[in-house]
């Protein structure tokens, strides 16, 4: 599994610096992102390197197994009520129902919601500071940390599953 840890660079030259170090340590371009400022973002960061701005993957993945479970729950009671006449298909069926409902009401909120990386470090994003966002395994990036931290990044306290690996 992926995880994901976040170095904080001061410009976008150490940015630049700081990916080609971790492309030379064999990180691939599909697992490096930046995260900056709208106005930096606008004007200096191609858009394949751009973080997604919001939390919508994550709640609508949340969505789905809450309200999948929560679904469920509600066929198996509404079995133990013998006068619904219940199956366990129809508790299957509430499960799917629940599942999506929920993963739709979790996505409509995740949407409006700034990614958790953004939430997090909103101080060094609005300072101007770029953050250099690598994705892989956790031994590999625990390794290739001091090659980052010497080609000019700051490793930030930030370790998480990525949510689509």
């Amino acid at each position: 599994m992926k995880v994901r840890h976040v170095f904080s660079t001061p410009d976008l030259d150490t940015a630049r610096a700081v990916m080609d170090a971790a492309r030379g340590a064999g990180v691939h371009d599909d697992d490096i992102l930046l995260v900056a400022r709208s106005d930096i973002e606008l004007d200096a960061i191609p858009n394949e390197f751009k973080e997604a701005d919001t939390d919508l993957m994550p709640a609508a993945l949340r969505g789905a197994g809450y309200g999948g479970a929560a679904g469920l729950l509600a066929g198996l009671a509404a079995i133990v009520i013998t006068p619904i006449g219940l199956t366990l298909a129809g508790a299957a069926a509430a499960a799917v129902a629940g599942a999506l409902v929920g993963s739709w009401a979790s996505a409509l909120v995740g949407s409006s919601l700034p990614d958790p990386i953004r939430r997090k470090f909103d101080d060094e994003i609005q300072a101007g500071r770029i953050l250099v966002v690598l994705d892989g395994d956790k031994d590999f990036l625990d390794r290739t940390e001091s090659i980052i931290t010497t080609a000019g990044g700051t490793h930030l306290p930030y370790e998480s599953s990525k949510a689509m690996a």
